[in-house]
């Protein structure tokens, strides 16, 4: 019975997330409740395991609120303004120089873990170059989104926060092991960028040739205007001061002596005390970037309740053995790497929250019985999914990069889908030659 309650709870959450009909925060906190009703808890009950459920996570929703808040405001005082204007000065003209600087563009905007400014920043500045130049528009999407995927490890982005408050501990710590395979990656996208450079040089050298006309890409209004309202925020006097203070913050984090919330506490603290000076000012910066900061901690907040109901009434425990008798014995110990590399197609079919807050929590607790321990098995599935973030249709920032460039979602996909998923897999297989993913 409680196998069945548990498949329903977790099958409910996923339609309703999928479908739109909720927000994550009411399907995660209803449904779980109505769930362990059915199954005889008591009201008294379920508070003691929401509580539990809110241990799991507090530390993780605290992080995610100042980080949110940091790099909004690094972001506002244009501390990445100027490395970004130069690799364009740069790259300008040559179709590869292009492609590769739209892969370190990308990386550098995604610093602050955010899709939609990653996108706000980037097509912009970009997508007049890749006119002017007769580039494929779907180009740059791909590369910016493989970029800001592979940026999307860092802990206050969602997955490793998601990851966090599914399987317990600290998101600095669960990213640490995750840096080489990120360094690696951006690398290797470095040399996908070539290729694909080179692929598009031949292009447009063949439409030329054939005197075809360029594809025409407007760059909305609404871009110049966001551009327009951030100029007043601007800091360039303070731009060493805001990078040096960037990199303290990542050196701590990546040093893991103090929590990861208090270090953007205190880096939020100290950029808004330099940046912005009047109390009026650093309130209307915090007031600017608080409904992201917010609304993410009350889903984390949201998933730890689902979680510690889950957990604590043993439903997955419960559908985690009934789902092992009807496996193949010899798929369980490797089924986490299987979804892995499935990560991407589970992309387009699963929200987010839905993957990491029902899908994970199932596969860590049928694997990690066999002796798999539960960091290798969330790494397996956060690489296999993380990079097919930006062509999923789930994606709000995708949608707003889309409505940016003027381009289609259907096209984005078929343009994109076998370069991310080619990509996820590969980095899957370098995971597991260095050891982040074991079997």
């Amino acid at each position: 019975m409680l196998s069945l309650i548990g498949f329903a709870t977790i099958f409910i959450i996923v339609f309703l997330l999928l479908r739109g009909r909720v927000s994550p925060i009411i399907g995660l906190v209803l449904v779980p409740i109505a769930g362990a009703l059915l199954a005889g808890f008591g009201l008294a009950e379920i508070g003691g395991l929401f509580n539990e459920g809110i241990d799991r996570v507090i530390q993780v929703a605290i992080m995610f609120i100042f980080a949110i808040l940091f790099f909004g405001v690094m972001q506002d005082a244009g501390l990445f303004d100027p490395i970004i204007n130069k690799m364009i000065a740069i790259s300008r003209g040559n179709v590869i120089a292009v492609t590769v600087g739209t892969v370190l563009i990308g990386a550098i905007a995604h610093l602050d873990g955010s899709g939609a400014s990653t996108f706000l920043i980037t097509i912009p500045a970009l997508l007049p170059l890749y006119q002017k130049l007769r580039m494929n528009p779907y180009l740059l999407l791909l590369l910016v989104g493989l970029s800001a995927s592979i940026m999307n490890m860092v802990p206050w982005a969602g997955p490793i926060g998601r990851t966090a408050a599914v399987i317990g501990g600290d998101p600095s710590d669960l990213w640490r092991p995750l840096i080489p395979l990120q360094l690696i990656a951006l690398v290797l996208l470095v040399g996908l960028a070539v290729i694909l450079g080179i692929r598009e040089k031949r292009r447009i050298a063949k439409l030329e040739a054939q005197g075809g006309a360029a594809d025409e890409v407007a760059v909305t209004v609404e871009t110049a205007t966001i551009k327009e309202k951030d100029e007043s925020l601007l800091r360039p006097r303070l731009l060493w001061l805001n990078l040096l203070l960037t990199l303290g913050v990542i050196t701590l984090l990546v040093w893991g002596i103090i929590p990861a919330g208090f270090i953007f506490m205190i880096g939020l603290s100290v950029a808004l005390l330099v940046n912005y000076p009047k109390v009026n000012d650093q309130m209307e910066r915090i007031k600017a970037h608080a409904p992201n900061a917010l609304l993410m901690a009350a889903i984390i907040l949201a998933a730890g309740s689902f979680l510690g109901i889950l957990d604590g009434t043993g439903m997955l425990d419960s559908l985690a053995t009934d789902i092992v008798l009807y496996l193949p014995a010899f798929v369980i110990p490797y089924l986490h790497v299987i979804i892995g590399f499935l990560g991407v197609p589970f992309e387009l079919i699963l929200s987010t929250d839905a993957y990491y807050f029902a899908l994970l929590p199932l596969i860590d607790q049928i694997v990690s019985a066999h002796g798999v321990d539960s960091a290798s098995i969330a790494y397996a599935m956060i690489i296999g999914n993380i990079i097919g973030t930006f062509v999923s249709p789930f994606s709000p920032a995708l949608w707003l990069a889309l409505g940016l460039a003027g381009l289609e979602m259907g096209k984005h996909i078929r343009y994109s889908f076998f370069w991310v998923w080619g990509f996820s897999i590969v980095l899957i297989v370098i995971a597991m030659l260095i050891g982040i993913v074991t079997l």
